[in-house]
């Protein structure tokens, strides 16, 4: 007699219970999975965007939106700094500071950031160039290989930048267009998702924009402008940017402005070091902002409403764990002549225990199954959501050893369920059943 056939047979012969049994705990065990899934995945994101950064320098506002912003790029700026004011944090050879890496930000194409810097942020992410080679000077860019892919973009396309991080406001500055000079290698960081060019390109695209506005309000009112003399009189801009992408070349622009500053320390134990943010805070009109502390203050913000979608997760299941007792122990008033006869039949009391048993880890099986499928379903759309949100690669279809512990705690739940009824169905009295006593 197979018993887990058996078993089998009477899970199924009572559909109406088995589909109660199963959705609540499918409901409970994908609830759970579904925050492991999102938490874990974001949890890596984050920790992988790290990239041993100690500190964030920028202008005054708020840390955490600094933070998202310029390291994880899924905010807006809190507004620029001006070289002149960096100047201290950028100079190289400095006592407590390994790497500065200077960042411009405010423009897009197609929802990927353009991001004005130097080479050193590909020190921070490993990244590595896969065709074309880095980014020099001019109107050249190097972008990551997720923008590539989704923008659409190869070696030698030309694109113009859009204002801003939202293609929709249509403010594209046509006067200027950058050319893909290279593409990078995939990284699985923040790097796959930007657009890197020099940081004089972020200032001469702009100061194109502002001078085309200005000349178009001065046409509004003067064909063209004389001396008193009648001759015409020309306007240029006399401010030339030096292409050479290098800090020397940053730090000698003292008046244009940047985003921010992505600082590595020296020696994280060094008592200085560690009190830099707060005396940048205290003493200057920038701001300072540690990563860890803020996307620790970020992790305990979510973790509020997480903790209660787990706890209501939690409940589902043990409502299912009942619901499979009830199920089993009411099962047992309609089988008791068929457990007797199974006694009578050659059957051992541990028999029909092992019996009882194997239907409550059999339902919890089926419900850990579709429990597992309707957590990854359900990670499959918000995963898509998430990425055209903040061009994050989210991956609904990945297993991991949480879900082995899940089915480790599911089978045991659904042991503990039928424990009860198995330990009554073992003890049937046989005489007294078949007498109908």
């Amino acid at each position: 007699m197979n018993l887990f056939r058996l078993a089998w047979r009477n899970v199924i012969s009572n559909p109406l219970n088995l589909i109660l049994s199963v959705v609540l705990f499918a409901l409970g065990i994908g609830l759970i999975n579904y925050l492991l899934l999102v938490n874990t995945q974001l949890k890596d994101k984050f920790d992988k965007n790290l990239a041993d950064i100690d500190m964030v320098i920028g202008a005054k506002g708020s840390p955490l939106q600094m933070i998202l912003c310029n390291m994880y790029h899924i905010d807006n700026p809190t507004g620029n700094i001006s070289i002149k004011n960096a100047k201290p944090f950028l100079r190289p050879n400095h006592p407590l500071i390994k790497r500065s890496v200077p960042l411009s930000l405010g423009d897009s194409y197609k929802s990927f950031r353009i991001v004005g810097t130097n080479h050193s942020i590909l020190e921070l992410y490993d990244g590595q160039i896969q065709n074309g080679k880095l980014w020099t000077g001019g109107l050249e860019a190097t972008i990551g290989y997720a923008a590539a892919q989704e923008a659409g973009l190869r070696m030698g396309d030309q694109f113009v930048s859009s204002h801003g991080f939202d293609d929709e406001l249509d403010m594209t500055h046509d006067h200027a267009k950058f050319k893909v000079v290279g593409i990078l290698k995939p990284t699985g960081s923040v790097l796959d998702q930007l657009i890197l060019v020099p940081s004089a390109a972020i200032w001469e695209v702009h100061d194109h924009s502002a001078e085309a506005m200005g000349k178009e309000d001065h046409d509004h009112d003067h064909d063209h402008d004389h001396d008193h003399s009648g001759h015409e009189h020309h306007h240029h801009d006399h401010h030339e940017h030096v292409h050479d992408n290098t800090i020397e070349d940053l730090l000698s622009h003292e008046d244009e402005e940047i985003t921010s500053i992505l600082v590595q320390f020296k020696n994280r134990t060094n008592f200085q070091a560690l009190n830099m943010p707060r005396n940048i805070n205290e003493n200057t009109d920038l701001q300072a902002a540690s990563p860890a502390i803020e996307i620790n203050r970020l992790y305990s913000m979510i973790g509020v409403g997480t903790e209660a979608i787990r706890y209501l997760a939690f409940l589902i299941a043990f409502v299912s764990a009942l619901s499979i007792f009830i199920s089993l122990f009411k099962s047992l008033r309609e089988r008791k002549y068929e457990l007797a006869l199974m006694r009578v039949s050659g059957g051992t009391k541990g028999g029909l225990l092992f019996l009882i048993l194997a239907e409550g880890v059999i339902l919890a099986i089926i419900g850990y199954v579709v429990g597992i499928f309707l957590s990854h379903l359900a990670m499959s759309f918000t995963g898509q959501f998430m990425s055209r949100a903040y061009r994050y690669q989210f991956e609904a279809w990945n297993f991991g050893k949480n879900e082995l512990i899940l089915l480790v705690l599911s089978i045991a739940l659904g042991m503990i369920a039928a424990l009860i009824p198995a330990i009554k169905a073992s003890s049937t009295d046989i005489h007294k059943t078949l007498s109908g006593k």
